[in-house]
């Protein structure tokens, strides 16, 4: 079965300290549905259109577990403590078996 992972870019933060809340609420609910944060705020070589600015990347186990886990109730109440102003860019992707 294919892994799933979110991917989330911000190409604007104009407070990133206004992002604590969300964060707060986030993690746990991210971690209650099996994902895995692989990365966040490292570094970033873009090339083409890419941005530089805030990248998230959190592994689960399978697409299933990535789309019920954004779906969950303990994560849509992390998005509503995402501040307005912030742009993201989030999808989420079906790794290869």
């Amino acid at each position: 079965m294919a892994k799933g992972y979110w991917v989330s870019v911000y190409p604007a933060i104009s407070a990133p300290e206004r992002l604590t809340a969300y964060n707060e609420l986030a993690g746990p609910a991210v971690r209650a549905a099996g994902g895995r944060l692989l990365s966040r705020d490292g570094r970033v070589v873009a090339h083409e259109a890419g941005i530089t600015q805030r990248v998230v990347l959190i592994e689960f186990d399978t697409f299933e577990q990535a789309v019920a886990a954004y779906e969950s109730q303990a994560y849509r109440e992390a998005l509503a403590a995402l501040p307005d102003g912030f742009e993201r860019d989030f999808r989420i992707i079906e790794g290869i078996d």
